[in-house]
């Protein structure tokens, strides 16, 4: 790798493949797109064609011709593990969407591959990266809003029958579980990354209306090891669509509302009646910058030029994904889950499906 300039490769050209190439152009100068593979050659050759680049039959071919020093994966999720495996053993730096894994036994492969690889991996979670989240997580830092109290994480989305019609979708084998999975993690992604490690997670989740094997809704209780708690709620059965978080700190509220990305006009601040002057915190800096894949690419390279680990490393997507094997633990047993309880051996540790979701089994009414 050369400082300061990076080769980028994209490995699967669905939707999510332009807001990555998208990312590179905008950083140009910094990064260049270098080649894209896809399974269906005919959507490869149109990617490719669009973007100026070529296109190859495999992730091996186009790693054997390129020699890309980063690879972005943008394929169905099942597939993730495998392409992230293969580009480290070609010194290639994976960032890839989210999960990236479908397991926490396959997330710590992929740590353990890293590490002997020597080369780092970057899990896309963008929402991390607009300005408003750095703010705040400097805020949180620096102890200026107070201790954290209540928090709420709300993803309520709406995907239809005909959204499951991909045969990938809805299918724990291939996506690894429902909207906890796959949807809300990127806002209680962002919850986590602010509120710091949870402490125990209790859930319920249930298939309310859509032909899938995972839930279309999950909903839980956190604790935090700050003694703060919050609520996670995660739907793709709401009509009116909104992505919402709040954080309740001693010295003010902060809301957060979009639906699939924000910049600084979609926070609000509200100061206490006991601390007036709150909001001075708030108001400075850093510049407005919108969440997504640009600012998250820029923070890789970032990271990259000075030697570091990129965002979001192995050990800090861990942390979300234990939450998410978490909740579907505690739903599927009727029990509280504490941090640091599924580990090798426990069941929901080789699949987030675990037992087995209830509305699956007839046997599930006894779990």
């Amino acid at each position: 790798m050369t400082s300061g300039s990076y080769t980028c490769a994209i490995v699967g050209t669905g939707a999510i493949a332009t807001a990555h190439a998208e990312a590179i152009r905008h950083l140009d100068g910094r990064a260049r797109l270098v080649g894209a593979v896809d399974l269906l050659p005919d959507r490869a050759a149109a990617f490719a064609a669009t973007w100026d680049v070529p296109a190859y039959p495999t992730l091996a071919d186009l790693l054997d011709a390129q020699r890309p020093d980063l690879v972005h994966v943008c394929t169905p999720p099942g597939t993730h593990l495998s392409l992230a495996l293969e580009c480290l053993e070609a010194g290639a730096v994976p960032v890839v969407e989210k999960p990236p894994v479908l397991s926490l036994a396959g997330l710590d492969r992929l740590r353990a591959a890293e590490a002997a690889a020597g080369v780092p991996m970057a899990t896309v979670f963008q929402h991390r990266f607009g300005s408003g989240a750095v703010r705040l997580r400097r805020l949180v830092a620096e102890g200026a809003l107070g201790r954290p109290l209540v928090a709420s994480a709300d993803t309520l989305w709406f995907r239809d029958d005909d959204y499951f019609a991909v045969p990938w979708r809805g299918k724990w084998e291939v996506e690894g579980g429902g909207p906890t999975m796959g949807h809300g993690i990127h806002q209680f992604d962002l919850l986590l990354s602010i509120l710091g490690q949870w402490s125990s997670v209790t859930a319920i989740a249930a298939r309310q209306a859509r032909p899938t094997d995972t839930e279309d809704v999950s909903a839980a209780l956190v604790r935090f090891d700050s003694g703060a708690v919050a609520t996670v709620v995660n739907s793709l059965v709401s009509p009116r669509q909104t992505s919402r978080l709040r954080f309740d700190f001693e010295r003010a509220t902060v809301d957060l509302e979009h639906l699939y990305g924000y910049d600084d006009a979609n926070w609000t601040f509200t100061a206490a009646p006991t601390a007036p002057d709150a909001g001075s915190a708030w108001d400075s800096g850093p510049a407005d910058t919108p969440s997504g894949h640009t600012a998250q690419l820029a923070a890789v390279l970032d990271a990259l030029d000075t030697g570091g680990t990129p965002p979001v490393s192995t050990a800090d997507t861990r942390v979300t994904m234990e939450f998410v094997a978490a909740v579907y633990a505690s739903a599927f047993t009727g029990r509280t889950v504490g941090q640091g309880e599924i580990t090798e051996g426990h069941p929901f540790y080789e699949s987030m499906a675990g037992t087995g979701a209830p509305w699956l089994s007839t046997a599930g009414a006894d779990l």
